[in-house]
């Protein structure tokens, strides 16, 4: 509670008030006083009657609404009074004193008049506030006792609930209709009336009566601008509650009249909108690019930065609401058109974030059709896409992963048994790859696309394409810089090269010798291709991959491999254990192991011990994994390796402790049992 001095301050500082002459200064004080003491609001009130001018009263009004509404909301009387005593005075508006200097400061009455509407609708939003539908009743007779004011009858639309107008749009309509329109167009009576029918539904039984009625009015509005304003809030109410047949009438509607002398260019933002709305309603896209006159109305954004931000809009709608697969040829035609409307949009200074997006846009899209069994359609399809998204690499990318998706489904429809004509079709979906790849600018998308292409036409029996493929690949290698851009930034080239050479070596394990290029011809020319590759002194890159190769042609060396494709003969049938093919891979494995330890001597001094030592290891832990430690040889050089590891006191002791529990526990084994003289021989050394 207020104690009595702060009242009695209070009130004091009242007194002081009154005895201000200017009516004006002494309602702002009190206004500002009273939010100390509520009861004031009803002297407050009255207090306005004397403001002479109509606007300063009613400003004045929606300010004491404003305070009323933030220190007495139960005060609704009061405030209820301020509205109907500007009712009351409303008629000043249009008094000699009023017209006569509007006169002499050359204001036009309908300008005027617009003053009036924040205060207004200020005031009626402060009423309907959790108001009873009775009061909003009143209120809407109240107005029509007024003649039914155009400007007072705006704000009783922008300020009662969108249900309680929606539920009488009739009755509104009926009032907007005997407005006297010199002051207030009633264009903009029609545009409150359609905002609140966009979040509200009048009854079934008045809604083509009433599109009917605000459209009559609507269509000769004469001014570009106007009827554009109106025509995009009403397409919402349009596309909520009618079909594709009202809908098209009201864009033939809009083009009519934004055509001529290029008015459309004044109104792209209020276009985008109308685009907006109609895909926000149709999520069939059939029904969609069925209207006649959808793809015209798209012909007014001429700008291209508008028509590619529309093109957006709607491939990002096809892709949420798209939710199967299709071949509907009136869709494809019409997205092909959007989607090369957006790559067409690309040049030199487009962003990367940019191209992501488009790419992202049409790849989606891309995604989405499907012609079913009908394969020879769908690679013919991904061949025109090819040629009208030529200049966006990712696009590229995904046409290839489809193409190669398509050779196998018909791999899966034969269940790896090709006729003529699916062989036919396969080679063509391999030769797109093939003819493809090149044109791409990332070397790593280039080598891995290589690959997985190379893999998929062995899988399809497709032997010399494949070779073609794994050819390509081992000739691209020489070109991988040594740094590469990643998000901006640029990064050291040798993991991701690592990391493609070893899912490389699992795919040759696989691949047959062309019987006219001797052995392991393309284990080779890999192996030469790495020999030759610059790289860095204070990297160990090249080493580790020397040992990924053991790994490949140890797995060679097996009388089967550990892995097979289907219909596909690999070297372990070719060879059948050969002591020739034996030889050459043993060979080869030699000097692999040659390079891997002229490198570990290489790294004998003080400053790479360190990394000499996690070699050591890591290579004694290949051979322990792949070697045969049975060879008196090898088993030496194991030994070495341990040694090695621990020699200069950088050793990993847990690993080396876990390693050798690991052996120890191998040795159970009947056929391992050679593991035990060789942990025998492998000492652990404590660090000093």
């Amino acid at each position: 509670p207020v104690n009595d001095t702060a009242k009695e301050t209070c009130l004091n500082w009242f007194f002081k008030i009154a005895s201000i002459r200017e009516l004006i200064p002494r309602f702002t004080l009190s206004n500002h006083l009273f939010r100390g003491i509520s009861e004031c609001l009803p002297r407050l009130t009255s207090m306005i009657r004397g403001i002479g001018d109509p606007l300063v009263a009613v400003y004045a009004r929606a300010y004491l609404c404003r305070v009323g509404m933030k220190v007495a909301p139960h005060l609704k009387e009061s405030l209820n009074k301020n509205f109907f005593d500007f009712l009351l005075t409303f008629k000043q508006i249009h008094g000699d004193t009023v017209q006569n200097q509007l006169v002499l400061q050359c204001v036009e009455i309908p300008l005027y008049l617009t003053l009036y509407s924040p205060a207004i609708d200020w005031i009626l939003q402060c009423i309907s506030y959790r108001a009873a539908e009775v009061l909003l009743t009143e209120m809407m007779e109240r107005c029509k006792k007024l003649g039914n004011n155009a400007l007072l009858l705006n704000s009783v639309m922008s300020a009662f609930r969108a249900e309680f107008i929606a539920t009488r749009s009739t009755d509104f309509i009926a009032m907007i209709k005997e407005c006297d329109e010199s002051g207030f167009p009633k264009h903009l009576l029609f545009r409150s009336l359609g905002q609140n029918l966009a979040l509200a539904d009048p009854p079934e039984s008045d809604r083509l009566q009433i599109l009917n009625e605000a459209w009559k009015v609507i269509t000769k509005l004469k001014s570009p601008q106007d009827y554009i304003n109106c025509a995009e809030i009403w397409m919402e109410y349009t596309c909520r509650h009618f079909t594709k047949r009202e809908v098209n009438t009201v864009l033939a509607d809009v083009i009519k009249h934004m055509t001529p002398d290029r008015a459309f260019e004044e109104a792209y933002p209020q276009l985008q909108s109308i685009v907006q709305k109609v895909i926000t309603y149709f999520h069939d896209f059939s029904v969609l690019f069925s209207l006649e006159k959808f793809l015209p109305f798209l012909d007014m954004f001429q700008k291209e930065s508008v028509r590619v931000e529309v093109c957006k809009c709607i491939m990002e709608a096809f892709i949420k609401h798209q939710l199967e697969t299709t071949k509907d040829p009136v869709i494809l035609n019409a997205l092909l058109h959007v989607c090369k409307t957006m790559h067409d949009s690309v040049n030199a200074l487009t962003l990367e974030d940019e191209k992501r997006m488009l790419a992202s846009l049409i790849n989606g899209f891309l995604r989405m059709v499907s012609f079913g069994r009908d394969f020879e359609q769908q690679l013919s399809f991904y061949v025109e896409a090819r040629s009208m998204f030529c200049n966006l690499e990712p696009v590229l990318v995904q046409l290839i992963h489809s193409v190669n998706q398509l050779a196998m489904e018909t791999r899966k429809v034969m269940k790896g048994n090709h006729s003529r004509k699916t062989a036919a079709f396969v080679r063509a979906c391999v030769a797109f790859c093939f003819i493809t790849i090149p044109s791409l600018t990332s070397i790593f998308s280039r080598l891995n696309l290589y690959l997985l292409s190379g893999q998929v036409a062995l899988a399809n029996q497709c032997l010399s394409q494949g070779d073609a493929f794994f050819k390509a690949a081992i000739s691209l290698v020489p070109e991988v810089p040594k740094t590469i851009n990643i998000e901006g930034k640029m990064r050291p080239s040798e993991a991701f090269l690592l990391e493609f050479l070893c899912n490389f070596f699992s795919t040759l394990l696989i691949i047959p010798d062309h019987p006219e290029q001797g052995v392991l011809f393309l284990v080779r020319g890999l192996l030469n291709v790495i020999q030759d590759y610059t790289w860095e002194d204070n990297n160990d890159d090249k080493i580790r991959i020397y040992t990924n190769v053991v790994h490949l042609l140890s797995a060679m060396s097996q009388e089967t491999f550990i892995y097979h494709v289907d219909k596909v003969e690999s070297n372990d049938t070719l060879y059948g254990g050969d002591t020739k093919f034996l030889a050459e891979t043993s060979k080869l494995c030699e000097t692999v192991i040659a390079q891997i330890l002229d490198h570990l001597k290489n790294l004998g001094k003080d400053e790479t011990l360190k990394r000499q030592s996690q070699l050591a290891l890591y290579f004694f832990s290949s051979i322990l994994a792949h070697g045969d430690l049975r060879n008196n040889k090898l088993n030496q050089l194991a030994v070495n390796l341990w040694n090695l590891a621990q020699k200069h006191g950088f050793a990993d002791t847990k690993t080396m402790v876990k390693t050798l529990e690991y052996i120890k526990k191998q040795s159970k084994y009947p056929e391992l049992s050679h593991f035990s003289e060789l942990a025998l021989r492998l000492p652990l050394q404590s660090r000093t």
